[in-house]
């Protein structure tokens, strides 16, 4: 029987990984958290990466989701050697994924182009330097997965290659509508995500964040929904001090909060498209009709069903055939070109 390898990292992630797996039950799949090698498996080992995927609260939670779930786990996929792999993050590909077929699935919004993304891009800077704004630069997979014929657009910019990528839209953010049947008591709120910028080493004005939050809520009520990566023992202290009356949620499904609410508030949080999709009156440190442009695409909750069948047809493909259908893609890129 034929094995696939699932790489989970945040929860979203491995969220979506386990709903994919659902549809490709015919092979022997397997999964593990988030994993590096060389300097930063070194790195993760002396506890100096626990704000990433790699370590701290996101390994955590993925490792205990795998569980409750009774998911088979091969911790960096060491045991098997697997025919398929899917990942949604690749500033970061272990080794021994080289040689492998492997899918690439958009995991959410990316980051913004800054400086450190052209020193990447350029000058080839390590990827994971510039966090998702390098989302799909490694070009080390056969399929990339994205949300939307917006971000097609985005990633082609960036110098993805038309052949590599497939509109497939992303699990999770497919199918916002299903989180308006909630059991979530409060409604017509404020709804504040929260980030984990300062614990992931980047800059944030938290005070200029909330006291603008408290404007734009002009007397409604406010609902914090904290990062799960981030110090909320600071957050709380925080919010106490300059948005007295607040409530604060450290856990519990943001989607459901997003549903209820009137207005949305984030940084650069992906729950901007569910708030989108839902029509809400959404701010964050994006441009709306930006967001609109790259809107996942809403189809009823299929996107895990497509990215399985394109597994199912890139596992069962000689690879003179992915070879074949690779460079007659790039050929009539070169001929537009």
């Amino acid at each position: 029987m034929k094995k696939i390898l699932f790489i989970g990292g945040s929860l979203n992630q491995t969220k979506m990984m386990h709903k994919i797996s659902i549809y490709l039950n015919q092979y022997d799949c397997y999964f593990t958290p988030f994993y590096a090698d060389g300097y930063l498996e070194f790195f993760r080992k002396l506890n100096l990466l626990e704000f990433t995927i790699l370590g701290g609260n996101f390994k955590k939670q993925t490792e205990e989701y795998f569980h409750n779930h009774n998911l088979k786990v091969d911790y960096r996929g060491l045991e098997n050697d697997y025919d398929l792999i899917y990942t949604c993050q690749d500033v970061i590909l272990p080794r021994n994924l080289n040689g492998k077929r492997v899918i690439l699935i958009q995991e959410g919004m990316t980051d913004p182009e800054n400086l450190m993304y052209y020193l990447v891009k350029w000058f080839k800077f390590p990827r994971y330097l510039a966090s998702t704004s390098t989302t799909g630069l490694s070009h080390q997979y056969d399929y990339f997965c994205v949300a939307s014929e917006g971000y097609k657009q985005l990633f082609l910019k960036k110098g993805v290659k038309p052949s590599k990528i497939h509109v497939t839209g992303i699990p999770n953010f497919d199918n916002a509508e299903k989180y308006r049947d909630n059991e979530f008591p409060h409604r017509g709120y404020v709804l504040v995500a929260t980030s984990d910028s300062r614990e992931t080493f980047k800059y944030e004005n938290r005070k200029k964040f909330i006291l603008n939050a408290v404007r734009i809520a002009d007397g409604k009520q406010i609902i914090f929904k904290l990062h799960p990566n981030e110090n909320f023992a600071r957050a709380e202290k925080e919010i106490e001090k300059y948005a007295p009356g607040s409530i604060v949620f450290r856990n519990g499904n943001i989607n459901h909060m997003v549903a209820n609410c009137d207005i949305l508030i984030t940084m650069y949080s992906s729950v901007v498209y569910i708030g989108l999709a839902l029509g809400k009156d959404v701010y964050s440190f994006f441009d709306r009709n930006m967001l609109k442009s790259l809107l996942p695409i809403q189809n009823g909750g299929t996107s895990a069903l497509r990215i399985a069948n394109l597994g199912r047809q890139l596992i069962d493909m000689p690879w003179q055939k992915v070879f074949d259908i690779q460079h007659y893609y790039e050929l009539k890129e070169a001929i537009n070109y």
